[in-house]
């Protein structure tokens, strides 16, 4: 069965970089509709957003995207008692470390990168995104192609994404919910460790998978035909 499916994309360098993404799964006969982060601290944004997720099969994200998928479907668990399949793409549920969930980035290390952002957007987004690339052998050519995809943001936007990366905790969402989740985590990635994948397991949530994939943290950009098949063997198992 064919799925309408919500598709998030992460921080900092807007829809295009999942655009190959979705047209791999429209190719497979689903329907993908593709948007950008969102201020989810907001609640009048949060509900919108909620209002307009309600009414897709799948939501699905990358990165901080991820995250906001994984609020999505609670908030629609809580407001309208529906179990929506949720599917992460490299993505923590907590990005920064806590006393709780330790396999995250160092929260000082998290504070430079802010301070840092402050201080020069531009050069920090570049940091950032040879950062997405970084782990594999061709980390080189895939930041060229990154920033030949990357799109500029508004500087709002990307400061409550940062709120939202240093603020958001959502483990006990995965562990508590009842609907099916599916998440795809990158050996290779430089921001988000292998060792969610473990975590995540650990959990014992009753119908979350977790699996790991060779790639970055860019995977879903540059191996998107691999993240492809994943989605659509394992949409095709829970049907």
């Amino acid at each position: 069965m064919n799925q309408h499916i919500l598709l998030i994309t992460g921080w900092g360098g807007g829809t295009k970089l999942l655009n190959s993404l979705q047209q791999a799964l429209q190719s497979r006969g689903h329907q993908v509709e593709l948007i950008n982060i969102f201020n989810a601290l907001d609640q009048h944004i949060l509900q919108q957003h909620v209002e307009k997720a309600k009414n897709f099969d799948v939501i699905m994200g990358w990165s901080l995207g991820g995250q906001l998928a994984t609020l999505l479907v609670d908030q629609i668990d809580q407001q309208y008692y529906e179990q929506k399949v949720l599917i992460t793409l490299a993505s923590n549920p907590c990005f920064v470390e806590n006393e709780q969930w330790h396999t995250a980035m160092p929260k000082m290390t998290f504070q430079i990168f802010k301070q840092s952002f402050e201080n020069n957007a531009i050069a920090t987004l570049k940091k950032f995104g040879f950062m997405v690339c970084q782990g594999v052998e061709s980390t080189k050519a895939d930041f060229i192609m990154l920033q030949s995809l990357l799109q500029a943001q508004k500087i709002e936007l990307l400061e409550a994404g940062l709120k939202l990366l240093e603020q958001l905790n959502l483990v006990s969402i995965l562990k508590n919910y009842t609907g099916k989740q599916y998440h795809l985590l990158a050996k290779q990635d430089y921001l988000v460790s292998y060792k969610v994948c473990e975590n995540l397991q650990k959990l014992d949530a009753k119908f979350l998978q977790a699996e790991l994939i060779s790639g970055s943290h860019g995977c879903p950009v540059f191996h998107y035909e691999d993240i492809t098949d994943k989605i659509c063997q394992y949409l095709q198992k829970i049907e």
